[in-house]
């Protein structure tokens, strides 16, 4: 099973995040992608709960289809999310597995600084999505071109949720459901009708 592992804060996912993902899965040599919520950001920005953030992931895959889901593996490691600690426990819990480790062209620059970046490297391979905006590099892995997923921001998502703006055609019709049931983001835009189930 060969298993591209896309990370991040999620706050909220939104529809950038799901079609880097969709991108890697018909494009990259994987199996399957897992969406890793962070658990506890490393520079502790503040974030909605992991319970909150799993469970828009969660919504967020529906529509990649059984390829795509969620782990929960850093809530269960606990802590400060870091890359490394999280490969070697999922490879310790999947050892027939191999793993690779999706990042945006805008997170290339700043890998060097990430905590143990020469193990990680040995360990898993990273593929570089073109993010708008920023140029691309290696990081020392595989280069996805020449699409260039769309420059959404999460700030700015959270912000226009707080101002009570539609976020319609930003995030997938399930996670602003759940946003407005949750009233995450101070949001005070109506509730989007539900996408039909698919069953």
């Amino acid at each position: 099973m060969r298993v591209a592992l896309f990370g991040g804060s999620f706050n909220p996912p939104h529809v950038g995040h799901q079609l880097l993902a969709l991108y890697v899965l018909e494009t990259a040599e994987v199996d399957e992608l897992w969406f890793v919520p962070t658990f506890q950001h490393p520079f502790h920005k503040a974030l909605e709960t992991f319970e909150d953030r799993r469970a828009m992931c969660e919504r967020a895959v529906e529509a990649l289809g059984p390829r795509a889901r969620v782990s929960d593996v850093e809530a269960r490691l606990g802590g400060a999310s870091l890359t490394l600690r999280t490969v070697r426990r999922l490879m310790e819990e999947h050892p027939g597995y191999t793993f690779s480790l999706v990042i945006g062209s805008d997170l290339v620059s700043e890998t060097d600084a990430w905590y143990g970046i020469a193990e990680l490297r040995s360990l898993v391979p990273f593929i570089v999505v073109q993010r708008g905006g920023h140029a691309t590099g290696s990081a020392g892995g595989q280069v996805l071109a020449p699409v260039t997923m769309p420059e959404l921001s999460s700030r700015e998502i959270r912000a226009a949720l707080a101002a009570g703006q539609s976020m319609t055609g930003w995030i997938s019709r399930r996670v602003l459901g759940y946003i407005a049931e949750r009233g995450l983001y101070a949001a005070a835009a109506p509730s989007p009708r539900p996408a039909p189930d698919s069953d």
